[in-house]
């Protein structure tokens, strides 16, 4: 049989070789840094009771540079004013009716798997409905619509993990 937990030897002049019991905020770190790990997300942020708790860790991204252009004939005159600039496409995060996530963790879009889901594209919701669940920490969010209008997007599929402040759905 061996032993798992190294043996520490009191040290008469430092009390830093003396053990401290872990506080219930440590192990919190280390059971989202844990969450972190398993799901492949970057950053994990909760709140209870007063206490907010951010975790996350740095990624270094690669980047390549895009190939150069190949340069392009002259376009006449005529032929330039007819090609347009193309409408500006609002993306879902700019949207003012754009529902982000509130936490991290995993999306669900009914309450049970042989259930319909709360909402569908086209559906009009009052704010305050049911629009999906967020599980984290074992614990199921209700995730209401903050405004009346139609469902225009849903931006993620059932059992989908989530991150803070991910648009989930569209409401106009």
């Amino acid at each position: 049989m061996s032993a798992k937990k190294p043996v520490s030897k009191k040290s008469s002049n430092t009390q830093s070789s003396k053990p401290t019991p872990r506080s219930a905020e440590l192990m919190l770190i280390d059971n989202l840094a844990e969450i972190l790990n398993t799901t492949g997300l970057s950053e994990i942020e909760l709140e209870q009771k007063g206490l907010r708790v951010r975790v996350s860790r740095n990624l270094v991204a690669s980047y390549q540079a895009a190939p150069a252009m190949a340069p392009v004939a002259a376009v006449p005159a005529q032929a330039a004013t007819a090609v347009a600039a193309p409408a500006k496409v609002m993306s879902p995060g700019d949207n003012p009716g754009a529902v982000k996530s509130p936490m991290v963790g995993t999306a669900y879009l009914a309450p049970s798997p042989d259930t319909p889901n709360f909402v569908t594209v086209g559906a009009n919701v009052k704010q305050g409905q049911t629009l999906l669940i967020i599980e984290a920490m074992k614990t199921m969010n209700q995730i209401p619509a903050p405004r009346s209008g139609k469902v225009m997007q849903i931006l993620l599929e059932t059992g989908q993990p989530v991150e803070f402040g991910e648009v989930l759905m569209v409401i106009e």
